[in-house]
């Protein structure tokens, strides 16, 4: 995590969701989401990249379906009969983030958030604000603004 989003993040407490991509916790803040669905088939859309599942008219909006597991190289299982897509807004679109399970609403202190480890240069820890160790395990605190900056840079150009 840099200096500053670490600084930031320090003094407050915040809300976050958590939830499973195959074995693995991870979680986003609860102020970004609008809404938690259970799973619904996408439209696929031709040449769209391998983690677009495809489209999805919410409430007479088409929003983007995203593997997250596929956006973040992490291995899914999901079952279609438990997964969840959270809806959620990052900058000025909205997403649909395809989970394996939605496991718990947590409020978390800022200095709860450990730094990602340095792991070498293959590593991006930009999609990170960090790592919570928690009594049953750690949850990668996804920045789903870093995530997906390219999709704000995509809706301006247009």
């Amino acid at each position: 995590m840099t200096g500053s989003r670490a600084v930031q993040m320090q003094g407050t407490t915040m809300e976050i969701i958590a939830f499973h991509l195959g074995d693995q916790q991870f979680c986003i803040k609860t102020t970004s989401i609008r809404e938690i669905r259970g799973w619904a088939a996408a439209t696929p859309l031709p040449h769209s990249p391998p983690d677009v599942i495809g489209v999805m008219n919410l409430r007479g909006s088409v929003i983007p379906i995203i593997d997250l597991a596929a956006r973040l190289g992490v291995r899914s299982t999901v079952d279609t009969a438990r997964a969840a897509i959270v809806v959620a807004e990052v900058g000025h679109s909205v997403v649909g983030l395809v989970v394996d399970q939605v496991s718990d609403i947590l409020s978390i202190r800022g200095d709860q958030i450990q730094p990602a480890p340095d792991l070498g240069i293959a590593f991006d820890p930009s999609f990170l604000h960090g790592i919570i160790p928690l009594e049953r395990g750690m949850v990668c605190f996804l920045d789903l603004d870093h995530m997906f900056a390219n999709l704000d840079e995509t809706a301006n150009a247009a």
